[in-house]
């Protein structure tokens, strides 16, 4: 079972998100980049940016590099690896809103098929990726446009739960995904895979923000400006070996979560109207902080179905964002800290990061 969830819960969503990631994400970035400045003023460079950006972010190519990068994380051969680039593009395009799960799934499948027949004939070149692209396509057909219907559903429920009550979602969506966050998977992938924008993606990168900014300053006594740095724009997983001897360390970031989500939804009505998995990212390379804006500029397609339009951000959305991504995580989570540290709770040495 351990080994079940290593190969496909943690390398293969870790995977995913670096597809994502080089893709889409990237993409993203680079066409909003050129939009903004085209109104600048017309000039080849900046068409360039932008189309640039949108072969990055075209839906077969998303769902190549994804299912390429979920291949390489499983660790399989050059032509199951190579192969899989027509079995990501087939999942993704198919299963529509929530193709990045439905690539998960039948990525994961294809490659193992692959990797079953890989080196087993004197005419693997042949071989292996028709069994690879068949096992791959045939799955995509099948089930790619179920997968993602079942994934857009979680999605939309999720988002239809926040918009109704967004105090109490506020809470269970930033405390949720900032735990998913900490822990060993990635929860960028699983925030793309629901397609989480909107006001419960704001609330998701709230939770990111209060876990890698919270630890990252509660931390800050044992492991001075590179634990700052590793944690804050790094990745507040560092903790996790120490999470396990002391489980309470915890609480400070969490609780902090639980405060930053309901401002972001009810207060300053924070939306993630850019890529989705810019939702789970959080501080780490302030990439939640750029979907934030990017999204104001230019929402993302799934966005733009909901009625997400662009727009000129205000002096308060900019507090907003800067609030909820570094001022309360790391007051908050420093104030709780002290409390904890006084009751004993947390003891000197407990957030002390490994070499």
């Amino acid at each position: 079972m351990n080994k079940f969830v290593k190969r496909y819960l943690i390398d293969a969503l870790g995977g995913m998100a670096h597809g994502l990631f080089a893709s889409l994400l990237v993409g993203t970035i680079i066409k909003t980049l050129g939009q903004v400045l085209l109104h600048l003023g017309t000039n080849p460079a900046f068409k360039f940016l932008v189309d640039a950006g949108s072969f990055a972010c075209d839906a077969h190519v998303v769902g190549a590099a994804m299912a390429i990068a979920i291949g390489y994380a499983l660790g399989c051969s050059g032509l199951v690896l190579f192969s899989l680039a027509a079995v990501g593009s087939a999942a993704n395009t198919l299963g529509g809103a929530g193709g990045p799960l439905s690539v998960l799934v039948i990525a994961i499948l294809a490659a193992e098929a692959g990797n079953l027949v890989s080196k087993k004939t004197k005419v693997d070149i042949l071989v292996t990726p028709i069994v690879t692209i068949l096992a791959g396509s045939l799955l995509a057909v099948l089930t790619a446009k179920w997968i993602g219907l079942a994934a857009s559903s979680i999605g939309n429920l999720i988002m239809w739960a926040t918009n109704l009550h967004p105090f109490v979602m506020g809470i269970f969506v930033s405390v949720v995904v900032g735990i998913v966050l900490t822990l060993p998977i990635s929860s960028a992938a699983i925030c793309a895979a629901f397609g989480l924008v909107g006001l419960a993606g704001g609330a998701a990168v709230a939770g990111c923000s209060a876990n890698m900014v919270g630890f990252a300053v509660l931390s800050f006594r044992e492991n001075k400006w590179g634990g700052l740095l590793s944690q804050g724009l790094g990745t507040s997983m560092l903790q996790m070996p120490n999470i396990v001897k002391n489980p309470k360390i915890w609480l400070p970031v969490i609780l902090t979560s639980a405060i930053t989500g309901p401002i972001s939804t009810c207060l300053f009505k924070m939306q993630m109207n850019g890529a989705a998995v810019s939702s789970g990212m959080g501080t780490c390379g302030l990439v939640g902080q750029i979907g934030v804006i990017t999204g104001w500029f230019s929402p993302s397609e799934a966005a733009a179905k909901l009625g997400a339009v662009a727009i000129s951000p205000s002096a308060f959305d900019w507090l907003g964002l800067i609030l909820i991504s570094f001022i309360l995580p790391g007051i908050l989570s420093w104030a709780f800290g002290l409390f904890f540290r006084k009751i004993g709770w947390i003891k000197e040495g407990d957030l002390t990061l490994e070499d």
